[in-house]
């Protein structure tokens, strides 16, 4: 199947049931189908086939229809983030040449050629469905080209074909068992894969889907309790945010679902209030790979692991000249799935292959009952005193103390050290903390020569907009000295 093959069969057979419900207000699947319907004729009318087409628009029924008809029409959805710096954002409009542009007008931006306004709070376009369907495109077609987060740089556009989705789609019921009974809310913005594949996934399995323009987490838990939402995806920032967010239990949710980083276990407690009939699982994976490994709360795994392989994934990890390590060595982490994308359409470089692997940088190691663990990327290895050191072992040490909400560590020029190791971190006003108590924490889980000697809080703490820390960004900020050290 394609992406959105299915969205007739559900008009017909449940016409007026809610397929989204965006901020309270609900969109039928026949009502779906006719929007899609009519974009895909609006599509046809305007651009030749198999051509992009930028969408520069908030969340919205609209996005995901007009997503939707460029996927049926084997066009490219070009998602775009409208919260990009303008000369970003024009110089990815001008190097992808999309043959049509649609575009919000409250974003009040001069626009490009060829750009459609959309008034994503009108309501959606309709036209019957064609009497004769038109045949779906090759499943090997690009219908989706997304764009990495940009934590440690600028974005890059990477590009799927329909088979990756789809096949992760039967791979993610053998996991979770999702249906067309399934209510899931994904409250975070669809420029964000993890958030557009949720709610792509749940159209096409018919299950509804409840969505905000704006994520909100008082609003996002209001709108999934009064949905009664049995799936909730969330990034782990968002998920700190709804348990603190708190309110009364949403006993619907049966799964918790994150991907994008590891999610906050100071805030466990919280969320097991908030959740209390819910199994929790979190993903490991990335914009190029898709889903690698999944680490399931109830299951029996070790406490730094990203969990066992996704189904369909073979994990291999190989060393520098690509022979494969034994457990337990670290070396390139190397994939080999159906869910692999297909190419960049923007930036990005050479990545390093094995045969039909593909490794995007991660280093790690497995353990002998198949649990991955990650020792960091290649791209952020500090060497201090002629020692590797990789900062996401030190960030998760840090993270660990129930004063730090978020942690990034950095190798700044040192005379005698080569590189000497700089902890910025994010901590709980509520909770007052010490860098002498924070140095003794570290202590506990690190070697001392892991320990950062200094120890600080940049102004403000830097996200990108899928949640993750923007260490571009916070490494800025070190570098103009926008910080304070701990007292």
């Amino acid at each position: 199947m394609t992406i959105g093959a299915g969205l007739a069969q559900f008009a017909r057979s449940k016409p007026y049931e809610a397929a989204i419900v965006c901020d309270g207000a609900a969109v039928s699947w026949s009502e779906l189908e006719a929007s899609v319907a009519a974009y895909a004729a609006d599509l046809d009318a305007r651009t030749p086939a198999g051509c992009g087409v930028a969408l520069l628009l908030p969340n919205s029924a609209h996005l995901l229809a007009l997503f939707l008809a460029a996927a049926r029409t084997g066009r490219e959805a070009q998602v775009l983030d409208p919260h990009w710096p303008p000369a970003l954002r024009d110089s990815v409009i001008a190097a992808l040449k999309p043959g049509a542009l649609y575009f919000e007008p409250a974003l009040a931006w001069s626009p490009a050629p060829r750009a459609v306004d959309v008034d994503t709070r009108a309501p959606l376009p309709r036209r019957p469905p064609a009497a004769n369907a038109a045949a779906e495109p090759d499943p090997e077609t690009s219908f989706y080209v997304g764009f990495t987060s940009g934590s440690t740089g600028e974005p890059k556009g990477y590009r799927r074909h329909h088979r990756s989705w789809t096949e992760s789609f039967r791979a993610d019921g053998q996991e979770f068992c999702l249906t067309d009974k399934d209510v899931v809310l994904a409250p975070g913005a669809m420029t964000h894969s993890l958030f557009l594949y949720a709610a792509i996934h749940a159209l096409q399995i018919g299950a509804t889907l409840v969505m905000c323009r704006t994520f909100r987490p008082d609003a996002a838990l209001e709108q999934g309790r009064a949905r009664r939402a049995s799936a909730l995806y969330a990034a782990p920032t968002q998920l700190r945010m709804l348990a603190d967010a708190g309110g009364p239990p949403a006993p619907h949710v049966r799964w918790v679902l994150s991907s994008g980083a590891k999610w906050f276990v100071n805030a466990e407690t919280d969320l097991r209030r908030l959740f209390p009939n819910a199994r929790f699982a979190e993903f490991y994976g990335a914009s190029e790979l898709s889903f690698v490994t999944v680490r399931k709360a109830d299951e029996a795994c070790p406490p730094e692991s990203v969990g066992r392989p996704f189904p369909g994934v073979r994990i291999t990890i190989r060393d520098d000249a690509g022979r494969a390590l034994p457990c337990g060595e670290i070396g390139r982490i190397f994939v080999e799935s159906p869910f692999l994308f297909t190419d960049y359409a923007l930036g990005g470089a050479s990545l390093t292959r094995h045969g039909d692997a593909l490794c995007v940088g991660d280093l790690g190691w497995m353990d002998e009952n198949g649990f991955l663990t990650l020792a960091g990327r290649e791209n952020r290895m500090i060497v201090t005193s002629g020692k590797n050191v990789y900062p996401e072992e030190v960030e998760r040490a840090f993270a660990a103390h129930p004063a730090v909400r978020a942690a990034a560590v950095f190798g700044a020029p040192d005379p005698q050290r080569g590189e000497r190791l700089v902890a910025l971190l994010s901590l709980d006003a509520q909770i007052p903390v010490t860098r002498a108590q924070l140095s003794r924490h570290a202590r506990t889980l690190l070697p001392l020569p892991l320990v950062p000697r200094v120890l600080a809080t940049p102004t403000r703490w830097r996200w990108t907009a899928s949640g993750k820390t923007d260490f571009a960004a916070l490494k800025r900020d070190w570098d103009e000295g926008d910080w304070e050290l701990l007292p």
